[in-house]
């Protein structure tokens, strides 16, 4: 019997309430505080980071980890961990259920492509580059997992969850002791990344009269972006709302059931399999997806059940707390003999990064070079959101098509990205050929990508 007293009743809350508060605390911080307002940083990071920075403060004293004490539960960091995990694929699966027509324009279908190969090519530079520094550095540095590097295309490229998927991998199945810290050190290397990097770039632009500080300004929300005609209404018998967070988390059970039945099938790949459930969450929100339309054009259901303005409010929720947690859950003990690898593959990170979006922004977007650069570069060392963030800045209202190619990029870059993961499960047995793989493959998609110079055709 549980008395409501217990830690064991208020630890989760605890965590949670803290994780959200970091938040406000963050956000309150960037608002009154210049220097942090300019600097970029996201909020979530900047959450985060405090709590980084508390619980180091508090183990220095009490010589203990502060999120596994009694108040939260007693594996607070565990759970935060698990949290970063499922957020991952919840706002993965709110954004595929937003509603949407896809580009019919042959030009804008060219950038879109154009744009899922270059995010395709970064991850294999990003990824070349980081296991190449450790499989050398492994020569040297005793006890250093060679394949190590190979998590510097999901910190940068993918954000916290894909680090922290892949860093428990490497940690359960090929003994990288710290793997997920590891992980998760990278994703909030690239956050501040993305950060000093497009705050260097606006600076250069301003000296140069092509930039003019935006101010923060509030924008109205329209009632047709709130409600679409053919949605239910917002005061139904149940909560709009509600049904919006049922249909995510139905899906998520269904992708789990996936996840579940592929495990039993290939025990061997259940943690690869596991470690994919973003993408089985897209998968199940385009079978339920498929079902309701089904639905809608048989008559059995009427209305249109989906909201794209809530599924939006859903996904970025749960990207803004994946982050804050994700960066919170970093064991600093586990990553401290290893500080000066990370410091180095965050700052090569940045660099390869930045010069080669920056290439290919101006010889393939000429038409709105500066933005895709931005947004390109935003996405390819934080998140979307990241990359939209500093894309405001040079477009506020979304004038050029660089947001939408971050949009639909999303399905050629999966298709053409998928072997990349598996290939990252090959990096700690394989780690050469794995090499060369990336090698041939970074080469390929670029003959693609500059097609037009190489040929001289349109």
């Amino acid at each position: 019997m549980q008395n409501f007293w217990d830690s064991e009743v208020w630890g989760g809350l605890n965590l949670a309430a803290v994780m959200l508060l970091s938040l406000l605390a963050a956000n309150a911080l960037k608002r009154k505080v210049r220097f942090l307002r300019a600097s970029l940083i996201p909020t979530s990071v900047l959450g985060g980071l405090i709590l980084l920075a508390t619980a180091g403060v508090y183990r220095a004293a009490a010589k203990q980890a502060l999120f596994d004490t009694a108040f939260f539960g007693g594996d607070g960091t565990n759970r935060m961990e698990a949290l970063t995990y499922h957020m991952l694929a919840l706002g993965f699966i709110a954004s595929a259920f937003r509603t949407g027509k896809s580009p019919s324009d042959k030009d804008r279908r060219t950038d879109i492509l154009n744009t899922g190969v270059t995010t395709v090519a970064i991850y294999l530079m990003q990824g070349f580059f980081g296991l190449g520094i450790t499989l050398i550095l492994a020569m040297f540095v005793k006890d250093l997992f060679p394949a190590a590097g190979a998590l510097l295309p999901f910190g940068y490229g993918q954000g916290t969850g894909q680090a922290l998927n892949y860093g428990s991998i490497y940690e359960a199945e090929y003994g990288f002791t710290g793997g997920r810290s590891f992980g998760l050190s990278i994703a909030a290397l690239g956050f501040l990344s993305a950060s000093l990097g497009g705050v260097i770039w606006l600076n250069v632009l301003k000296r140069k009269g092509k930039y003019v500080w935006q101010d923060e300004k509030a924008e109205a929300l329209r009632g047709e972006d709130v409600q679409a005609p053919e949605e239910i209404p917002m005061n139904g018998g149940l909560e709009k709302l509600t049904i919006q967070a049922g249909l995510v988390a139905g899906t998520y059970f269904l992708a789990y059931l996936i996840m579940r039945g592929l495990g039993r099938l290939v025990p061997g790949f259940r943690s690869v399999i596991f470690g994919f459930n973003f993408l089985f969450g897209v998968i199940a929100a385009v079978i339920v997806k498929a079902a309701m339309g089904a639905l809608r054009k048989k008559g059995i259901v009427r209305r249109e059940y989906r909201s794209s303005f809530l599924m939006t409010r859903i996904s970025n929720f749960c990207f803004d707390l994946m982050i804050v947690t994700g960066v919170a859950a970093i064991r600093l003990e586990m990553v401290a003999g290893y500080w000066w690898i990370l410091l180095l593959l965050g700052a090569v990170g940045l660099i390869i990064t930045f010069a080669y979006s920056r290439l290919v922004a101006v010889n393939v977007f000429p038409s709105y070079a500066e933005e895709q650069f931005m947004v390109c570069y935003g996405m390819y060392t934080g998140t979307a959101s990241t990359g939209i963030m500093l894309l405001r800045e040079l477009d506020p209202d979304f004038q050029t098509p660089a947001a939408d190619n971050l949009v639909y990029m999303n399905l050629p870059a999966m298709v053409i990205g998928f072997p990349i993961m598996i290939l990252a499960t090959l990096a700690p047995t394989k780690p050469w050929l794995v090499m060369g793989i990336m090698a041939v493959f970074f080469a390929a998609l670029n003959v693609v990508l500059f097609r037009r110079k190489i040929f001289k055709k349109k």
